[in-house]
Parts: structure tokens; sequence; C-alpha cells
């Protein structure tokens, strides 16, 4: 239907409605003050017009935006709005009060988010409307007008009008929660570059973007109905900046590491910002840089080694925020044979010589699989200088250990030191910052589709980094700088009479590739080496998220056998259907131009490379022999990213991860927001047990559940927290997972009281399933609200044993030795 923009405030101080339809606030409260008490006070509307207050309209207009909405009390935010009353107070501040007041209660009761962002969405409509925009072509007319909104987006709006206007259908936006508007409203919207007031609403920006990748009118509206039914979201670059005048809409950008000269570096430094000013996230690989004490025959001095230059490098991801949108972010990748590998790790600490340390740069270690093969044999490790070893770089698999076992052979190491105590400084390092991801080269290389034509190990096509999420594994080069756009389909909204629907999933897929595989031709490219690898492999990142939510619609524990079955069989399913999507486009666009250089080229793929029989092989092998006659649009298809902002903009679980708490609060650039499990208070109120003090007891055991008598086992079961769930569940789910994803995972990984035993076990697990990658870690703060979810009273503290005490290297051998005796792996 055609949009009507209706401002909330602003017409409730129009001309009065019949009597009939109006209800007075005495009616409402008898104990509220009459209008009659303030008289003389008077608001001021947008126009900057003065008129007398009445505050029956102030409760008609909150009303109005509690239709459906059982569980809301319109006078209790009516109220508090007219206790904000002045004269001379502005309808700008009673909306605002407004909005704040029903956003304050959403812990209490869920529905109060939506009607936070139902007040919310009148005032983005009061805004919008006060410009003198009514349409969505209006909307593009002036953002053009103002240099925002491109040329050829401004002109295939112009010529498609009238459609376009009547495909605006302001009832999606009924489907926003507040923290998913607010997001939208302070961070996605387009903005008058000088009043700094937003030129579209919420569903014109769905059309912008829907807009600025098509190339019919009915692709465009298409498009725009599966983005504005929350069902897929492309991720923030593309959100920003589809349509407008600068329309890099790649999510990340993969740089090689420079070479050991000035030249190299500097220019690589540039690069790096080029890419942040438009909103890419970077990994940057640094493996080829000398290590401190290197002879520079040049000046006939020694290197400083590498912390120096990454110094310079986290000032300058500082400098470019990315216009505020978007913090800048760089993630740098060294792998663990480099000499300077211990100073790297100290990099994050919060503690030792400041001037050595890179606050705004994430660090993720390149592990080899023959680094985590000492480790578990308990032997040396050696540590060189790129300078001597140069080819290690460009080595993987078994060509990494002959060359690496040479290079020992011939003593020209720096030192040497135990395996296990590098692997134990990487857990303290993940323990007590979160950094230092552990990223598996060998994994990364052998099983992906780019590196295909190469014996193994021989320099050529060699992944040599992941990305500042590490879910996308590409080729890199010096001429080469990797590029991935991403989008995610969300599995929440899959869910149909109560089971997974696939057939909805295959359309939502096959509808996503394509306008994926676009943004490849119509992006803006920074630097002409991102512009030139992403024509050569053409790869894309199609992810999900709301896993978590499709199980508690199930009522399925995270980590049951059932819920494990249909995570690898989505992905199956999500994986079957971009492939087919990608061999439909080359049919009509031609393969992309490396195909012959990959492994699907020979007849391979993913879960070839895992040793994994997919079901129903006979659709599979059909497909095979599709790919071999008409080859694939892409080189990579899916790539699960964290979707920590997109998830909160269409209101689901982010990513493939289980709920961190059942009431918590999240700060973001938008503010702070008070999130509840929608679905746990559901069930609580079908059994009466939803109170005040029911809230209060979940808030006291930090969001947990599991300490409260009354409420069933079976949802106790259901509603665990992530610290509650075994990180063996997750990690062999992300295998299951991995033969069907041709990129990686983001996958966080989670411990409540960190300790060098049991992450050890636990990566060493991950990397014996064949995790390609893995982020954060995630662990909770030391000070806390007391947990009141010991099963068992707690001993006075005399009577208690002394905890045992542990070398680094002690601790790792009794998890390495004992794993089943390990927390996390239970």
């Amino acid at each position: 239907m055609a949009a009507t923009l209706q401002p909330a405030f602003d017409s409730a101080f129009e001309p009065d409605r019949p009597a009939a339809q109006q209800a007075s606030l005495t009616e409402l409260d008898p104990n509220f003050p009459p209008a009659e008490a303030a008289p003389q006070m008077q608001v001021r509307k947008r126009s900057g017009a003065h008129e007398p207050v009445d505050v029956n309209k102030i409760v008609r207009a909150v009303e109005r935006c509690c239709a459906g909405l059982p569980h809301v009390d319109a006078i209790r935010v009516a109220s508090k709005t007219i206790g904000g009353l002045y004269n001379g107070a502005s309808t700008r501040e009673l909306d605002s009060i407004s909005i704040q007041t029903a956003a304050s209660l959403i812990a209490e009761e869920p529905e109060y988010s939506r009607l936070a962002a139902r007040l919310l969405l009148e005032t983005i409509a009061k805004e919008v409307a006060g410009q003198n925009i009514y349409s969505f072509s209006q909307s593009v007319e002036l953002g053009a007008r103002e240099g925002v909104v491109s040329k050829d987006a401004a002109e295939f709006v112009a010529a498609n009008a009238r459609k376009l206007n009547s495909a605006i259908d302001d009832r999606y936006s009924d489907s926003f929660e507040y923290f998913g508007l607010r997001t939208v409203y302070d961070r996605y919207l387009l903005r008058h570059p000088i009043t700094r007031q937003v030129i579209e609403t919420p569903q014109y920006f769905f059309l912008r973007v829907s807009s600025g990748l098509s190339t019919t009118v009915n692709e465009a509206v298409n498009f725009y109905r599966l983005l504005a039914s929350h069902d897929y979201l492309p991720s923030s670059p593309t959100l920003f900046n589809s349509g407008t005048k600068h329309s890099q809409m790649s999510s990340c950008y993969l740089l090689d590491s420079p070479s050991d000269s000035l030249d190299s570096i500097y220019d690589t430094y540039k690069q790096v910002a080029l890419l942040s000013k438009f909103s890419g996230g970077i990994g940057l690989a640094f493996h080829r840089i000398r290590s401190e004490g290197s002879l520079i025959r040049a000046t006939n001095g020694l290197s400083n080694g590498i912390v120096p230059w990454l110094r310079t490098l986290d000032a300058s991801v500082a400098a470019v925020n990315q216009g505020g949108k978007r913090k800048g972010a760089c993630c740098v990748y060294l792998e663990p044979w480099h000499a300077d590998v211990e100073s790297f790790l100290e990099m994050r600490d919060n503690t030792g010589d400041q001037a050595r340390r890179t606050y705004n740069l994430n660090l993720a270690n390149w592990i080899p699989d023959l680094f985590m093969q000492r480790v578990e044999a308990d032997g040396q490790w050696s540590l060189f200088d790129p300078k001597d070893v140069p080819n290690l770089t460009d080595l993987y698999g078994p060509a990494f250990q002959t060359a690496y076992e040479e290079a020992e052979a011939k003593k020209i190491y720096k030192r040497q030191i135990k395996a296990r105590d590098l692997y134990a400084r990487m857990m303290r390092t993940l323990a007590e910052t979160g950094n230092g991801w552990m990223v598996f080269k060998d994994a990364c290389n052998i099983k992906c589709n780019q590196t295909g034509t190469n014996e193994i190990g021989n320099p050529g096509n060699v992944v040599h980094l992941s990305n500042l999420c590490t879910e996308i594994t590409e080729v890199t080069s010096k001429a080469e700088t990797a590029v991935c756009n991403l989008g995610s389909i969300n599995l929440g909204r899959h869910i149909t009479d109560g089971k997974f629907d696939f057939d909805k999933l295959a359309a939502t897929v096959r509808h996503a590739v394509p306008m994926l595989d676009r943004v490849i031709d119509i992006n803006f490219y920074p630097i002409p080496q991102a512009a030139g690898s992403n024509s050569r492999w053409r790869p894309v990142g199609l992810g999900l998220m709301g896993l978590q939510d499709v199980f508690f619609q199930l009522r399925w524990a995270f980590d049951s056998p059932e819920a494990r079955e249909l995570s690898a069989r989505i992905q199956e399913e999500i994986y079957f259907h971009a492939l087919s999507a990608s061999c439909e486009l080359a049919e009509h666009s031609g393969p992309h131009e490396a195909f012959g250089e990959t492994r699907a080229a020979k007849g391979e793929l993913q879960f070839d490379l895992w040793g994994v029989k997919p079901t129903d092989a006979a659709r599979w092998d059909a497909l095979k022999a599709r790919i071999a006659k008409h080859g694939l649009r892409n080189s990579l298809l899916i790539a699960i990213a964290p979707t920590a902002t997109i998830a909160s903009i269409v209101g689901c679980y982010e990513c493939i991860e289980p709920q961190i708490s059942n009431l918590f609060k999240r700060e973001t650039l938008s503010g702070e927001f008070m999130q509840i499990n929608r679905y746990l208070v559901n069930e609580l109120k079908g059994l009466g047990l939803w109170s005040e003090e029911m809230r209060t007891r979940i808030k006291l055991a930090e969001g947990s559940i599991q300490s409260i008598a009354e409420i069933p086992a079976e949802l106790k079961l259901i509603y665990r927290t992530v610290w509650e769930i075994p990180m063996r569940s997750l990690i062999d789910m992300a295998a299951d997972r991995g033969a069907y994803l041709d990129q990686s995972q983001s996958l966080n990984l989670f411990s409540e009281s960190p300790n060098i035993g049991r992450l050890s076990s636990m990566y060493m697990y991950a990397w014996k399933r064949g995790i390609k990658t893995t982020y954060y870690l995630r662990s909770r703060p030391a000070t806390k609200i007391s947990k009141t979810t010991v099963a068992h009273a707690a001993r006075p503290a005399a009577e208690a044993p002394p905890a045992p005490q542990y070398t680094a290297s002690q601790a790792i051998a009794c998890s390495l030795e004992n794993p089943g005796s390990c927390e996390a792996c239970q």
C-alpha cells in the first residue's frame, strides 16, 4: 500500500476528533489532575508554532501505538510524558520522554519494546514529513540534490517512481523491536548533510538499499520485500552505502603481508586507511616483516621488529573511523614461527610498556598444523627471522613442514622454546584480552576452493590470513587484495507451522546470492588491488543468524542431538542452493575468470575436502555435473559472519551462538538497551510465574534460571545460557557445519572463568575437529553479582582445600593428556 506518514504528537495538537471517538484522561484515570490545572501551559510544535496543552490528546497519541499490545499500560507511559511538561516544552521532547519511558519498561514486559519502537517510528515519520517528503521518490530526489544519493540510483528511482512508491508497505515497520529500530535511526537512515535530520523512513531505507542493487523495478520490489520482512539482510556496509554517492558495499578486505621495505609497508598503511574510510573491516598479514635485532644492510643498523610498525598502524586505524558510523577496525595476523611472536602476543596487555601496546588493533595467530603437533607432543619450537626463511609464508601442509624442518636442521633459527610454553602464552593472551585468536593455516588452505590448481604446499594461490572477524578465507598476493561482501539469512523467520521451512530457506538463498553477486560489479573499490581480485574470483559470503531463535521456537536445547542435526542440515541446504544459484548465474553470464584454477573445476566441493558424505547424493552428483558443464559465477559462497548489528535490526539472536543471558544490558554506539528473552517470558506467563519477584531473581542470577526451583526442568534445559552449555557442543556443531562452508565461520568460544588448562584443551579439540577459524574468547567480568546457580552449599573458606598451583606447561600437560577431565570439553 502507499506510504502514509501520520505524526503522533504533532497530530495530537490538531482540532479535536468527534467526542464519541475520544476518551478523557479522567475517564481513564479518575485520580489524574484535569487539563484545567495548567490552562496557560503551551507546547511548541516542530513548525515553531505554540498552542495550549491538552493532556488527553497525549494519552490518545500513546494509546494509538498500543493497539494489539495487551500487556502494556498506556496511562503509565502517558503519565510520565505529561510529568515532563513545562511551559514551552517541545513536542520533540514529549516524544523522547514517551519513547524512553516505554524502553525503560522492556525488562518488565517485552511488549514495551514494540511500543517504544512504534513511538520512535512516529517520531521518524514526523522528522521526514517536516522536510516535505511524503513518498520514497521524494526522499531519493532530496538525497540526490544534497549529494548523498548516487546519480544512477536517483535516475533509476525517478524512472520507476510510481511503482516504487506504491511498493512501500509501512506495515512491515511493525516488525521492529525498539533496539533494532533505534539502531536503524541512529546509524543507517540517510541524513541531510546540513540539518542532520533523517530524510528517509525505515521502509524508504530498505527500498533505497534494494534500488541501489537492482537493475529492474520488479527485482527492486521483490528484494525490498525480502529485506522489509526481516527474512534476510545484507551486511552493514551494503546497508550504509547502497544507492549512495560512495557505494562501497563490501564488508571485508584481506591484505597480504607487506614485503620488508619502507615503500611496501607505507603503501600498505595507505591501503588500510583508504579501505577503512569506506566501511571496510581489514585483515592484514605481517609475516614477512623482519624481526627485532635483524641486520638492515642498507644502514648497517638493527631492526626494531614488528611492534613499532604496528604501533603506527594502530594510530592510523584509530584516526580513520568512517565518519563516526563505525570505528576503524583491523586485525593483524602473525605466524607463530616469527621471532617477534612473543612481543606480538603482549601488544594487547593491560600492563607493561605502553609504548609497545596497540589497543585499536586485533591480533590473530595464523597457526600451522606442525605447531599444534609439537604442542601435543611436548616438543621444541623454533623461531625464525622472516628474512632468513622467506618461503615459509607461502607454504602450507607437507611442503611447509619440510621447509620448516630443513631450516631447523640448518640451525638458522633465532632461538628455540618449548612449544607448550608458547601455546600457554597464547592461551594467557586469550584469557586476559579475548584477543590473539586461533586461526588454522593448513585447514584454511587445504579446504579452500581457490587453492585448487597448485600442488598442495607449492607457492601460488595461497590463503595467508583471514579477515577482521575470521570468517573469510581467500587467497591474497601483492597484486590481489581479497574482498568479500556479506549477507545473512534470519533463520528465526523460517519456521512455519512449528517446523523449519526448508522450501522458504531455498527461496531466500536463491534470492540472496544474485544480489550478493551484483555488489561485485557495481561496488566502489577504494584501491585497484581490490577491484582486480574481486572481479577475478567473485567471492561472496552468505551467512545466517537467529539459530538460537529456531531452537527456542522448536523448544529444543541448544546442544540436543536434534538441534545439532538440524544445524548441519540447514547449512547443507544453504550450500546446495547457493551453488545452484551461482551455477545458474554462470549459465547466463559465464563462470568467474579464475574458475579453472579452483577445486570445484576438478569436481571437488567443500564436503569432499572434509571427507563427509552429504545427504541425497544423487542431487549433489547432478549439481556437480551441471557445475562441470557451466562452471560457477563465484569462487566462494558461504561465510558465517558475526551479525551483531544486523541481528539487532531484525530482532534475532546473533549468528550461530547460544544466548548470552536471559536478561542483560547491551551497550552500542546508539546507547544502552535492556534485552530480555521474550521466549522465556512467554513460557513463564503461560505458567503464571512471570512477576516482579521472578524478574528480580533472574537479575540476581545474572540472567540464569538454573537455581529457580519453580521453573520446570524442561525449561531450564532449553533456556540455558552460553555459560551453561559445554563448549564441546559448539565446536562439534561448527565442525558439522564446516563441511558445507567453503569459507569459514566467526566462532566465538566462551569460558566464564578461563584458565590455561581449560583453554588449551578447548582449542586443541577445535583443531582436531578440523575447524578452520575461531574468533573471540568471551569471558565474564571478574566483578559481578554473586552466582545463585551453585547447586551445593559453599563450604566456609577455612574448610576449603587449597587450589592446586600449576606452571603454564603443567596446566597444559594436565589438560592435553587428560582431555576428558577438562570442563571445556565435557
